[in-house]
């Protein structure tokens, strides 16, 4: 289940970045629809696509134990880091939004909503498509 500010990633989107990941999507349904029999490999790869909440956690964990790592050998101003990885996810987890949301978006990460609308898709058009050996 997704996050109640998930769904409200379009309008955090810049308008470019949301038009190109819906772009993205038409375009592999579309390919999917004159390539039935490739349907079961893009699903499995969606499978194992990370959504946009997905990758915040983990850049921001990740951000976070370098910070501390790195502050801990001496450079304290390292330190600072982890505050502004904790910064951004209180700012998401109230407004739904922040910068790294913003960035993440226009390199290609899709709510999780999105990522479903694909796979129903592909799922429909398996169920639609012809199967081998009939005519």
């Amino acid at each position: 289940m997704s996050s109640p500010f998930a769904e409200r990633a379009a309008s955090f989107t810049a308008w470019g970045a949301g038009a190109r990941i819906r772009r993205a999507t038409a375009a592999s349904v579309a390919h999917h629809r004159r390539h039935p029999d490739e349907i079961d490999d893009r699903l499995d790869e969606l499978d194992d696509e990370w959504d946009i909440e997905s990758a915040l956690a983990a850049y921001a964990a990740l951000a976070s134990v370098a910070g501390v790592a790195i502050g801990m050998l001496g450079a304290r101003r390292w330190l600072l880091l982890p505050v502004f990885a904790s910064a951004f996810l209180l700012q998401h987890a109230v407004q739904g939004r922040c910068a790294p949301y913003s960035l993440l978006r226009r390199v290609g990460f899709r709510t999780a909503g999105e990522i479903e609308a694909e796979r129903k898709a592909l799922f429909e058009l398996l169920a639609t498509a012809p199967v081998a050996g009939t005519p």
